[in-house]
């Protein structure tokens, strides 16, 4: 992947997301598309923001690039960057991360 030429602010986070397949009993998996009504909410970190709040204050960031997270489902910023999909995200988001 290209270096991207985009810089988080404050306390949000660039993130990729990552397809979440559905298992069926059968065997058979449904892919995200299949589903209007699933978004991801799987994705990889990849930049941090500038780690200030709005008061100018430190902000200390729980993650770091190449992290695997969880995330609120519909609280993500979806951007479009050469063709990729994206999304940004505020760190107060983010539910786990993913070992």
């Amino acid at each position: 992947m290209a270096e991207l030429k985009i810089q988080p602010l404050g306390n949000r986070i660039l993130v990729i997301p990552r397809a979440e397949e559905e298992t069926l009993a059968g065997g058979l998996v449904v892919p995200p598309s299949a589903s209007d009504d699933k978004r991801p909410a799987v994705g990889e970190v990849l930049k941090l923001g500038i780690g200030k709040d709005e008061n100018g204050k430190d902000f200390v960031f729980q993650v770091k690039p190449k992290d695997t997270i969880y995330f609120k489902k519909y609280s993500p910023e979806e951007v479009e960057i050469d063709g990729e999909q994206y999304l940004i995200l505020d760190a107060s988001d983010i539910l786990a991360v993913i070992k």
